[in-house]
């Protein structure tokens, strides 16, 4: 059982830091307190971590971080934080204390633990968007209801539940598994049938983890990537490429691959619902694109079929990344089409489209014996596509090799 830290700003929240440190002791976890303030001024409650050790981590010096600006002082104490939190061995678990501001501070640090390491976080906005906050990590957020500004009867219960909630997650252990090697897979909705198929396959000798291409879903396993907990990735669908490069609402972000590519995990990758963009409802789609080709998903999703200039654009952001990969990759185009709405007869069936970005790709990524671009005559939901996502997954990965046919 590690140490529980509970964090927050002592010039402004001392009394309750000091309370939800005081059940978490009493619920037998030993605890310990840490000051992100960015006053400069020493705590007269003294937390055990002062501001001042957490502030020496910055890359400068303390003296970046009590800057007497409260804008820069919050993101250097940030910066401070995650890399002092990064360097303490044993964390069991952290619960962070704040507003806006403290909410900014203390999360980054959070997201930087590895994922299962309880992270919790007791916010004034946490009842709101707080996509920017979580990310793709495991931090959970409790809405404060009251403003973390004075012990009463809300606060109490809610900085009580929050208390109890990381004393119970660091002394109780998640019960043990057999240890399987973990193969990422990336999902949408119109590749799942192929997906599906794959994970089943895989299951008999590996822990298949599926992620939903939706933006967060290829963060998250990159995260799981850059965390060393992945074995083999199998990323089918590389749809969050198209919102990136379109305006979509489900991109993962310009550094989509990057973790992939740094770290050398055994890849294959291919074009899983390269053919589509992603809006929400119908009014949501901007002006711009008045007149292309949609399909209505649901009423709260739109897709928008790529256009040959769009695919282009993303076979060459591809290819770069793919061209950086210091590990084993192979990526495969389904030539009888990249979704269940590319295939032929359905809505998006667009074999010029296609073609262009198969054609881009073969002729920007770098082939070498490591890293191969390769046509498969079958569409990606087909078994035949299936069967040759396993016999390059063999290739980067021959521990493949027992697994269930």
């Amino acid at each position: 059982m590690g140490r529980a830290y509970v964090v927050g700003t002592f010039d402004t929240k001392a009394a309750e830091l000091r309370y939800v440190a005081g059940l978490v002791a009493d619920a037998g976890v030993e605890v310990a307190t840490v000051d992100v303030s960015t006053s400069g001024a020493e705590s007269a409650d003294a937390p055990d971590v002062p501001a001042a050790e957490v502030a020496a981590a910055h890359p400068r010096g303390a003296g970046a971080v009590f800057t007497g600006d409260r804008g820069s002082a919050v993101t250097a104490m940030a910066l401070a934080f995650e890399r002092w939190l990064a360097a303490r061995p044993g964390v069991g678990g952290v619960l962070g204390l704040g507003g806006s501001g403290g909410t900014a501070l203390i999360t980054p640090a959070l997201r930087a633990l590895p994922v299962g390491v309880p992270k919790l976080m007791v916010s004034t906005v946490a009842s709101g968007d707080i996509s920017s906050y979580v990310d793709a990590s495991d931090v959970a957020m409790f809405p404060a209801v009251t403003d973390v500004a004075g012990l009463n009867r809300i606060s109490r219960q809610v900085l009580g539940n929050a208390a109890h909630a990381l004393a119970g997650a660091v002394r109780n252990t998640v019960p043990a598994v057999e240890q399987r090697p973990a193969v990422a897979l990336t999902m949408f909705g119109v590749t799942t049938p192929c997906v599906t198929k794959t994970a089943d396959r895989l299951a008999a000798e590996h822990d298949p983890l599926v992620f939903h291409a939706t933006g967060t879903g290829g963060r998250a396993m990159e995260k799981l990537v850059a965390d060393g907990l992945i074995e083999a990735v199998l990323d089918i669908t590389t749809t969050e490429v198209c919102d990136l490069i379109a305006g979509g609402v489900m991109s993962a972000g310009d550094t989509r691959l990057d973790a992939i590519a740094r770290c050398g995990v055994p890849y294959v990758g291919s074009c899983g619902a390269l053919d589509m963009v992603n809006f929400g409802s119908p009014d949501t789609v901007p002006e711009r694109y008045r007149g292309r080709l949609f399909y209505e998903h649901n009423p709260q999703v739109t897709l928008m079929r790529t256009t040959p200039d769009e695919c282009r654009e993303i076979a060459r952001f591809l290819a770069a990344k793919l061209n950086a990969c210091t590990g084993p990759v192979r990526f495969l185009l389904p030539e009888g089409g990249v979704s269940l709405l590319d295939a032929p007869g359905q809505p998006f069936h667009d074999p010029a489209a296609d073609q262009v970005l198969f054609e881009t790709l073969e002729a920007e990524v770098h082939q070498t014996e490591q890293r191969q671009v390769r046509r498969i005559p079958h569409g990606i939901n087909d078994d035949g596509f299936v069967a040759a996502l396993f016999a390059a997954l063999r290739e980067v990965r021959p521990e493949v090799e027992g697994e269930r046919t």
